[in-house]
């Protein structure tokens, strides 16, 4: 059975995504166990204290909601084809990654065995839940750290065919955004999650929760979506 995947703007770890984050472990239990892993390879560019500081915090997060946690800084002492550490994201029913730099994360896992545990545990039904550079590498392009015009564009996962994640989308100057958006190739669905907001999915519908709203650009126009709303993609 496919497993869920949970896009969101900003926040992770965060009081304000707790009700968010115990929906998605209600889910994550239907695969009958309900283990966490978080991966923070995305802040391992920002040194050390960076990661140490969102271990912390997932660690005591999760904890607080009532289950087991295993922190796996991929990049950070830990290797993406290391055997043990495949095994230890597969015994997960909910993997977290974090915020950070996109493209690292983006190059470190690729062709690894950890993503190939991280795609095992979304076929079994698990949720897969990325925040920030975590929800950006789930589409099908990341934009390119090296601003250009029009915007390149890299391949990413495409776990969210057709798609490009845009987090923090709310905090964008609106004008840099329309200006940007309009670089990106038409071919493309452009998913804009505000902070402090997730997009769930719910077999082939979405669900916003949190905060804010959403944004879908595609084929020309644009459509925002509430807290609560659904859509499909």
């Amino acid at each position: 059975m496919a497993g869920t995947l949970a896009l969101v703007g900003s926040g992770e770890f965060l009081e304000v995504m707790r009700p968010i984050d115990a929906g998605l472990l209600d889910l994550a239990r239907q695969t009958g166990r309900a283990h966490v892993v978080v991966i923070p390879t995305a802040a391992v560019p920002d040194g050390p204290q960076v990661v140490d500081r969102w271990a912390t915090l997932g660690r005591a997060h999760f904890a607080a909601l009532g289950v087991s946690v295993d922190v796996i800084p991929i990049g950070a002492g830990e290797r993406a084809d290391d055997p043990q550490v495949a095994q230890r994201i597969a015994a997960a029913s909910l993997v977290y990654f974090s915020g950070g730099k996109p493209g690292f994360l983006l190059d470190t896992l690729r062709g690894t065995s950890a993503w190939a545990a991280v795609l095992e545990v979304y076929a079994g039904g698990g949720v897969i839940a990325g925040c920030s550079a975590g929800a950006m590498i789930l589409g099908s392009a990341m934009v390119s750290p090296r601003l250009s015009w029009p915007l390149d564009t890299r391949p990413a996962f495409g776990l969210v065919p057709g798609c490009l994640i845009l987090p923090h989308y709310d905090a964008l100057p609106g004008r840099l955004r329309g200006l940007a958006l309009r670089g990106l190739s038409a071919a493309l669905t452009v998913i804009g999650v505000d902070e402090e907001t997730a997009l769930v999915q719910d077999g082939d519908r979405w669900q916003v929760l949190g905060r804010s709203g959403v944004e879908i650009r595609r084929a020309g126009g644009r459509t925002r979506y509430r807290s609560g709303d659904t859509l499909t993609l």
